[in-house]
């Protein structure tokens, strides 16, 4: 019965990592294929492709349009880091120290911009930042960026913080330390590599974000996806594959360093544990 049993685990195993591999390549393959295009010596997206040449990136780096759109998005993505990883880190040391009824209130109303459709938050976001004159304004399209980006640093805080044992407040406060020192000194240290998660997720967010950036963006903040959107839709050349790839490189990147902050973290909070 032993062996069968085996047999039967290792058959799932096996279902299992075929399934996984083969979805995966299912969908990160065609996006790949963005990369030799981006490559192209030629002015059409067709495979093969006549000869290898960095043109469109070179294209892509001296063309104001492209160059303009891709430091407005740094520019914004770096307010929105800064401020949703300020408000997202408060939100999550309050939750902690609510009681479980009001947490899961308030919880379940920060993640709601994870559950509405985009383009409900961004109608939405739009008409009442119309009223407050914040269409169009880097505040505007910051704050409207902050909204989709701080239910990340809230949930990666908080799975922090539940490995925090508030004892250590606790024996920092009976040393004399006051709030500020305790948090400075102790609290912070521990859930940092929770709150950079937290930031490089509401970079990520703001980096890649466009249909908020369509309805509260303009024509001077345009960001970089609302460009290749419109060189999309607009006039289609390689050098959008190129921009595209620079993208991708940048949010793989991110997702490589939310990864390493995580092991991190869980290496922390075994030490702290032992």
């Amino acid at each position: 019965m032993h062996s069968n049993r085996t047999l039967s685990e290792k058959t799932a195993s096996v279902v299992i990592w075929t399934v996984t591999i083969f979805v995966m390549f299912y969908l990160v393959v065609p996006i790949f294929a963005i990369v030799p295009l981006s490559f192209t010596s030629g002015s059409l997206l067709v495979f093969p492709i006549p000869d290898l040449s960095t043109r469109w990136y070179r294209d892509f780096a001296t063309n104001p349009l492209w160059t303009r759109s891709t430091m407005n998005s740094l520019m914004i993505a770096s307010a929105t880091t800064v401020t949703a990883t300020c408000l997202g880190t408060l939100a999550a040391l309050g939750l902690n120290r609510a009681s479980e009824r009001v947490r899961r209130i308030i919880s379940a109303l920060l993640v709601l911009p994870l559950i509405i459709p985009v383009v409900i938050t961004a109608v939405a976001v739009y008409y009442f930042f119309s009223a407050l004159a914040l269409v169009g304004t880097l505040p505007g399209l910051v704050l409207a960026h902050t909204l989709l980006a701080l239910p990340f640093v809230v949930i990666t805080v908080s799975a922090t913080l539940k490995g925090f044992d508030n004892n250590m407040i606790r024996a920092a406060a009976s040393l004399g330390a006051p709030p500020l020192l305790a948090f400075r000194k102790v609290t912070l240290p521990l859930i940092f590599p929770g709150i950079l998660s937290g930031a490089v997720f509401a970079f990520a967010t703001s980096f890649d974000e466009i249909v908020v950036a369509l309805f509260v963006g303009s024509a001077e903040l345009r960001t970089l996806p609302r460009q290749i959107f419109s060189g999309v839709t607009e006039s289609v050349t390689p050098t959008i594959t190129a921009a595209a790839v620079v993208l991708l490189t940048i949010s793989a990147s991110l997702m490589a360093v939310v990864e390493l902050l995580r092991r991190r973290s869980e290496r922390l909070q075994r030490a702290t544990t032992t």
